[in-house]
C-alpha cells in the first residue's frame, strides 16, 4: 500500500520533470528525495549537489565543483529549479518565510527573505508544504518574500519574464497557478483526500474544476526504489503524517 508520504515524494519528483540539465535545490526531506528519483527515473540529467560546494552522483560521488559565485551564476541565468518551503502562501503564489505579524512588530521572526525574491523572478520555484492549513495558505501574506504571479505581472517584464512557479505540493494534494488571473487551482489530490477538506484548509478560495485526478500512482520500481535505496530509513514518514 502507497502511504501519503510516497505520494508527496511523487508529486516532488514530478516537479523536475522535463527540465533537463538543471540544478535541483529542494529543501527538506520530502523533495530531496522527490529530485533524487526524478534524477534515478525520468530525469537523468538532473543535477544534484551535496549541500555546499560540490555537484554529486547519486550515491554521493563528486561530479563537479560548484563554488558559490557558480552557484549564482545559474540562479540568475535560469539553470535552476528550486523547491522551497512556505510559512505562508496566498492565491498567487506570493511567498512569507520572513515573519508572522506586522513588519513594524511582528509576533515571530521566522527564517528571513533569504534568496526568495532574486530565485523567484530568476528562475523556477517550486513549493512543499508538509501541513496544509488556513495558516499556511492564507489570503494574504504578512511579507513578500517569494514573489507571486500578481506582484510580478505589475511590476513588468522585468520581473515577469523568467518568473515561473510550476508547482505546490502539500500533504493534501498538488496545486498549480492556472486559475484565474494565474491563481491557485487545485491540480490533484493525493488518494484518501477530500476536496473538502483542502477547502477546509485553505484561507483561501481555490480554483477546483469539476472532475479533480489524483496524484498519479508510483510504479513498483519507484516504490523499490523510494523503500530500499533512497529511504530505507523511512524518513519521510516523518515529515507527513499517514
Amino acid at each position: 500500500m502507497t502511504t501519503r508520504a510516497e505520494y508527496c515524494v511523487i508529486a516532488c519528483a514530478e516537479a523536475w520533470r522535463g527540465d533537463g540539465e538543471v540544478l535541483a535545490s529542494p529543501m527538506g526531506p520530502i523533495p530531496s528525495f522527490g529530485a533524487r528519483l526524478a534524477k534515478r527515473t525520468f530525469s537523468p540529467d538532473l543535477l544534484l549537489t551535496d549541500g555546499e560546494a560540490m555537484l554529486v552522483g547519486l550515491d554521493g560521488t563528486v561530479e563537479g565543483w560548484l563554488p558559490y559565485r557558480r552557484h549564482l551564476a545559474m540562479v540568475t541565468g535560469g539553470r535552476r529549479h528550486v523547491m522551497m518551503g512556505a510559512s505562508q502562501i496566498d492565491r498567487y503564489g506570493n511567498q512569507n518565510i520572513s515573519c508572522i505579524g506586522d513588519w513594524e512588530r511582528p509576533s515571530r521572526q521566522l527564517l528571513g527573505v533569504r534568496g526568495a525574491p532574486v530565485n523567484t523572478l530568476n528562475n523556477p520555484v517550486s513549493y512543499w508544504v508538509p501541513r496544509h492549513s488556513p495558516r499556511v495558505f492564507v489570503e494574504r501574506v504578512d511579507m513578500v518574500s517569494g514573489v507571486g504571479y500578481d506582484r510580478a505581472g505589475a511590476a513588468g517584464p522585468s520581473a515577469s519574464r523568467f518568473h515561473r512557479l510550476p508547482r505546490v505540493v502539500s500533504d493534501l494534494g498538488v496545486f498549480d497557478f492556472g486559475g484565474p488571473g494565474r491563481s491557485m487551482r487545485l491540480a490533484s489530490l493525493h488518494p484518501g483526500v477530500t476536496v473538502e477538506e483542502v477547502r477546509a484548509a485553505t484561507g483561501f478560495e481555490l480554483a477546483i474544476g469539476a472532475d479533480v485526478p489524483y496524484t498519479r500512482e508510483p510504479s513498483a520500481e519507484e516504490l523499490r526504489l523510494i523503500r530500499e535505496v533512497i529511504d530505507p530509513k523511512g524518513l519521510r514518514d516523518r515529515e507527513v503524517r499517514g
